[in-house]
């Protein structure tokens, strides 16, 4: 008998119809003589919905009522599919979050998971239950409910297969693994067999939307395997571990980034401590900044450009003009960027998968504003319109249309 955890999201129970369809899974599951613990999301656009009818009311509701109102979706979604469980003949429990031992930091909005305390979900599964879980949310040490942020219903349910030491974690979603590209846009994506830990995790970070990235970072540090698969055919999906083994394939996927916005700080003084007062005021504004580019001083003065995110783009403008030292120099916003990057781990000893991709950029007349590197990736900023084409031809340009027949 093994421990299986599953991950459903919001498309896969958006209505009754595929409420049941879940259901199947997860009893078909249960009857070949597992233990099974399923986490969910809301319906379909239930958190959306939800965000409306807050605007609708107060447009600067605190987040602690937020997360208040935020979590209701999944309790409708868990005691939905508790409910089809029961008609197909299998006993199931809905669990809220901070139900299943789910105790977090008290940051509403994006909470951090402290501890989890899995007795109830164990004494749900020897009582022979199918466990539901309410995936997003816990419970702070001010007894508040809490919720994790986007993606939080797969870093849910990696918790639990961590803490639980489960024989499996099953990410369902609308397609059926992790692609080269987004196989809805890219028609000749191909669905990878199985992927590193640290190639997801980049992929993830830079804008493929089929893992959170926070979960991915926990089944590394907690060794869970993962896999990624469609709720809506049978077939095998792509796994995620340590270790992969080794293909032809240098390149795992290409990605696009659209929530970005590029800072620039034009006539800088070439002064040393000039970027600690800048990245220093970012961080202790907690601004996350992505690439970087500094140019060579001249006439005693340099330019400095970085990215973060759209919604950091103004509080980024904001925490810089606090700095006397470069406060009367121009200073420039862009959100009409989009960073569209490489990744994979064969790069790093396969000398020429920049010129493919620069080369692949060029011959579509696309502009490089920026440039980022690391071992296993290669990002670049160019102009928001020209992103899908730039995905498009970058994919060709690793993998060739008949290399996938």
């Amino acid at each position: 008998m093994a421990l299986i955890v599953q991950k459903f999201g919001g498309s896969s129970v958006k209505d009754a119809e595929r409420v049941m369809n879940v259901a199947r899974i997860v009893t078909d599951t249960y009857k070949a003589g597992n233990q099974v613990v399923v986490v969910v999301s809301a319906q379909g656009d239930t958190t959306d919905d939800l965000i409306a009818k807050a605007k609708e009311i107060n447009g600067k509701a605190s987040k602690r009522e937020m997360d208040m109102l935020m979590s209701a979706g999944e309790q409708i979604s868990i005691a939905l599919l508790a409910m089809a469980c029961e008609k197909l003949g299998c006993p199931a429990k809905s669990l809220l979050g901070w139900q299943a031992g789910f105790n977090t930091s008290s940051v509403y909005g994006s909470a951090r998971i402290k501890k989890l305390r899995t007795e109830r979900i164990k004494v749900e599964l020897e009582n022979k239950n199918i466990v539901i879980v309410a995936g997003f949310q816990g419970i702070c040490k001010y007894d508040d409910i809490t919720t994790l942020g986007r993606g939080g219903s797969d870093t849910s349910a990696v918790a639990i297969a961590a803490a639980m030491h489960a024989d499996r974690c099953q990410i369902f979603t609308d397609v059926e693994g992790v692609y080269t590209a987004d196989p809805r846009k890219i028609p000749n994506a191909k669905k990878l067999k199985e992927i590193t830990y640290d190639e997801m995790l980049e992929l993830a970070t830079l804008g493929a939307q089929v893992l959170n990235n926070r979960s991915v970072e926990m089944a590394k540090k907690y060794n869970v395997q993962l896999e990624v698969l469609s709720s809506y055919t049978n077939k095998p999906g792509t796994l995620v571990k340590e270790v992969t083994k080794m293909e032809k394939m240098l390149i795992r996927g290409v990605t696009k980034d659209t929530d970005v916005a590029r800072i620039s700080i034009l006539g800088v003084p070439d002064i040393p401590g000039i970027a600690f007062k800048i990245f220093g005021k970012l961080a202790a504004q907690n601004i996350n900044v992505d690439i970087i580019l500094q140019s060579v001083g001249r006439d005693g003065t340099k330019d400095i450009a970085f990215t973060v995110s759209k919604a950091n783009g103004p509080a980024a403008l904001e925490a810089l003009k606090g700095i006397d030292v470069i406060s009367d120099f121009e200073m420039k916003c862009d959100t009409n960027v989009a960073k569209v990057s490489v990744v994979g781990a064969g790069m790093e000893t396969h000398p020429g998968t920049a010129s493919t991709m620069f080369e692949a950029l060029y011959s579509a007349d696309i502009n490089i504003q920026m440039i980022s590197t690391s071992e296993i990736k290669i990002s670049v900023l160019i102009d928001a319109a020209d992103a899908d084409q730039a995905v498009a031809v970058v994919h060709r340009a690793f993998f060739p249309e008949e290399d996938n027949n």
